[in-house]
């Protein structure tokens, strides 16, 4: 009988739960993931067998099939890990859930030794989880400070995958994290490197710069090399008024789905600053991480 657990799929800066179910047969020992899985997300097979086997359980002996549903929808990254070793363990009758199977996510990598690492996009999936009403989400404890940026649900942030399931269990519960209601609170001053204060000179310039940051206007600066237009540039935000707490929760999610996000600084409250170079195409201003 298959066993499913939900999972998510970071979409942009969107997310789309996504259901990962295992089912296995008396058959040869195969393991198929099946739902358009990319490459990372069929690596998986190896990472979640070794892990398993690694963290004291068992695989099934036989034919192992993971279906990841929607169908249609392409899966990538190897967030899936943790609800695929979930399932099998499931469906091996290892392990048993006493919540309902679709009010709690599960997302993680799983090293080959079982332990948990972080992965992309959390505060998108959060995001979405609190949406469809969730109230349990279970991710690896890199993610927990980003994840408690979202206020609402129990987060429940493991170090391996065997604390996870004595957790499942009730053997040895974890206690939900605790978001650290701070980082929500917007600094007054912000040290940087780069300060329009700090500019000698250059007076009509940042006057110009300090008039198109009131009216939220475009500036077009133009001048031989080494004048100081980019300097001047990444001065500017330094003067834009700080970032409200909606603005900075977006910048975060662009950050977390880009693979940027700090893990000593889960909420980004600087204003971002980007420096293409002036032949890059628009679609090369858009892929550039």
């Amino acid at each position: 009988m298959s066993k499913k657990v939900l999972s998510a799929a970071v979409l942009g800066l969107n997310c789309e739960l996504v259901e990962v179910e295992a089912d296995t047969s008396w058959s040869n020992a195969k393991f198929f993931i099946v739902g358009l899985p990319d490459k990372s997300v069929d690596e998986s097979k190896e990472r979640v067998r070794s892990a398993v086997k690694n963290s004291g359980f068992e695989m099934p002996r036989g034919r192992i099939t993971v279906n990841l549903a929607p169908a249609d929808l392409k899966k990538e990254g190897p967030a899936y890990d943790l609800p695929i070793a979930i399932s099998i363990l499931l469906t091996s009758k290892q392990l048993f859930l006493t919540k309902p199977f679709d009010q709690q996510v599960f997302i993680g990598e799983l090293a080959l030794d079982g332990q948990l690492r972080p992965v992309n996009g959390v505060l998108s999936i959060c995001l979405e989880t609190k949406r469809k009403g969730i109230k349990t989400i279970y991710l690896p404890r890199l993610n927990a400070a980003e994840a408690g940026l979202v206020s609402g649900i129990e987060i429940i942030a493991c170090k391996n995958l065997s604390e996870l399931v004595n957790h499942l269990s009730g053997k040895e519960l974890i206690s939900p994290y605790k978001p650290d209601n701070s980082l929500l609170l917007i600094k007054d001053s912000l040290v940087t490197e780069y300060d329009m204060s700090y500019v000698k000179g250059q007076q009509h310039v940042k006057r110009a710069l300090e008039i198109a940051a009131a009216g939220a206007h475009n500036v077009l600066m133009s001048g031989v090399p080494g004048a100081g237009k980019t300097m001047l540039a990444k001065t500017m935000t330094t003067i834009l008024p700080q970032m409200t707490i909606p603005e900075s929760l977006e910048v975060t999610r662009i950050y977390s789905v880009a693979g940027l996000l700090p893990t000593d600084q889960p909420l980004i409250i600087r204003r971002p600053f980007r420096s293409p170079h002036h032949t890059a195409s628009g679609v090369a201003c858009v892929i550039t991480r």
